[in-house]
């Protein structure tokens, strides 16, 4: 009989309002392990761990800290356990120093409610130590980059003598180098015997940190797997109930005259340089690149945002300029930024407003006061809501209650709206789960058979080459090389976005 675990859940259930958020859901953790969970949105994940960390209560099952069964009533009394959850947005006070954030309900009260000061910056720094952050313990939070936030929520939960942390989608807001620091972090935790739960949607980096991966769907456990005995496309398959191939369904289409031609194109402001681009009509082209090459910043002078100040663009074999989004939006030009809550949709805003915004002056009746016409704004809002797939029981929900799929595809229906021919996308699909994923990609290929161009900044190597006619790497502020479909290898793809285009040879005109 062997050690057990250090938490387990067996048979957990759970519903709100009658609909079922877990069924029956089994997951364990052992000491010094990494374990992921996995699934799409919906499938069981946040229920699972906020009632592992306390912040709900089961319907039944049983939940098991050493071998005994525990009833946490609280998040406190789970951390009193040793159970601490690290959320994608770590919960610290951006007007308190780390010092006293890793203070919060860590130090022992002392008489007269005094505080050490010079005890608890050398506590801090300790804890800092550990988890290996280079942070001024007297820096206020809210100058803190999100990396460094992480890392003070993970320093925090282990000066509460944590020895179970749950990670939700830690690096999802990370850059490549800032994840591969968090990453290093969290084995020298595991090899000081630290259990870890690791929910995150890249798929992709989970060999390089978990142990083991367990899969939820529909609320139930679908299986747990040596992490070393499976691939992506088996995590997948568990995930949705579906083959890799429907995730990337890019089809054949004809593609027609240059839709975007961009010469010598460049935004002095933004670092953007020297860029010699066409998109066509019904082609997909991806652009691609590591963190800071210039991807967005292009993107933003096309649409106006930064706009260029060098260069000549032609839309439809015409020369213009485009100073401003409008002046974007009129010839024909929709960008879905990479922040979707912060910049692609109004949170607090229903989904028929949201839908609508970007074209509301076509909306406008004909009487002096240029009130909404309601009724037509209702019947296009709910055209695309039926076209797009966005699940909602109303379009006056908010966009906020939605997940992040749905939110994205308002995001795409806002600009569809205004029958653009020339679609940019920043980072569609980052954020939502594989199905989510599998539904944009659909829409997206679905664009381009109609003849929309498309231009598809992604960070997912799989994405680009499964989505893309041509791929474009950007380096330096300018596209380093450009590659065609059957040619794009990732390792050719990668190692032009390291700026070693040079050494190979000639692929894929621009």
């Amino acid at each position: 009989m062997g050690i057990p675990p250090l938490l387990q859940a067996t048979d957990v259930a759970k519903a709100y309002a009658g609909v079922r958020a877990l069924r029956s859901a089994s997951f364990d953790l052992r000491a010094g392990e990494v374990h992921a969970l996995v699934g799409e949105n919906g499938a069981g994940k946040s229920t699972l761990i906020k009632i592992l960390s306390g912040a709900v209560q089961p319907d039944s099952g049983v939940v098991a800290v050493d071998n005994v069964a525990v009833h946490h009533k609280s998040p406190q009394a789970a951390m009193a356990r040793g159970i601490a959850c690290i959320h994608q947005q770590p919960a610290l006070f951006p007007t308190l120093t780390v010092a006293e954030n890793l203070a919060l309900g860590v130090e022992a009260r002392r008489t007269f409610g005094r505080v050490d000061w010079r005890v608890r910056a050398r506590r801090a720094k300790d804890l800092l130590a550990q988890v290996g952050a280079r942070i001024d313990p007297l820096a206020l939070v809210d100058g803190l980059s999100m990396p460094e936030q992480q890392l003070v929520g993970i320093a925090r939960a282990l000066g509460a003598n944590a020895r179970i942390l749950i990670l939700d989608e830690p690096t999802a807001s990370l850059s490549s180098a800032d994840a591969d620091h968090l990453l290093s972090v969290l084995r020298d935790l595991r090899a000081r015997g630290v259990g870890m739960i690791y929910i995150s949607h890249r798929l992709e980096e989970l060999p390089a940190i978990a142990d083991r991966v367990t899969v939820l769907r529909d609320g139930e456990t679908i299986g747990t797997r040596a992490m070393p005995d499976v691939t992506r496309d088996d995590l997948i398959a568990m995930m949705v109930g579906r083959s890799m191939a429907t995730i990337y369904p890019k089809r054949a289409v004809t593609i027609g005259d240059p839709v975007l031609v961009l010469e010598q194109f460049g935004c002095t402001a933004s670092r953007v340089r020297d860029v010699n681009l066409t998109v066509h009509a019904g082609e997909i082209v991806g652009l691609a690149g590591l963190v800071g090459a210039g991807r967005t910043e292009l993107a933003r002078a096309i649409f106006g945002l930064t706009p260029a100040d060098c260069g000549t663009m032609l839309l439809h074999g015409s020369i213009v300029r485009v100073r401003t989004p409008r002046d974007a939006v009129q010839r024909g030009i929709a960008y879905v930024p990479e922040d979707r809550r912060q910049h692609g949709v109004i949170l607090d805003m229903d989904i028929r407003s949201n839908i609508t915004l970007p074209s509301i002056d076509d909306f406008a009746n004909d009487s002096a006061f240029a009130r909404v016409d309601v009724a037509r704004e209702t019947a296009v809002a709910s055209q695309y809501v039926e076209r797009m797939g966005v699940k909602t029981a109303s379009l006056d929900t908010p966009v906020a209650a939605l997940s992040g799929g749905n939110q994205q595809k308002v995001a795409l229906a806002r600009w569809l709206v205004t029958s653009p021919t020339l679609l940019i996308l920043d980072e569609p699909t980052q954020g939502v789960d594989v199905g989510a994923k599998a539904e944009i990609h659909t829409l997206v290929s679905a664009m381009a058979e109609q003849g929309m161009a498309v231009i598809m900044i992604s960070s997912e190597l799989p994405e680009i080459i499964g989505m893309s006619d041509r791929i474009a790497v950007m380096h330096g502020g300018t596209i380093a090389r450009t590659f065609d479909r059957a040619d794009a290898t990732p390792a050719l793809v990668l190692a032009a976005a390291l700026g070693q285009a040079a050494a190979m040879p000639a692929a894929g005109a621009a």
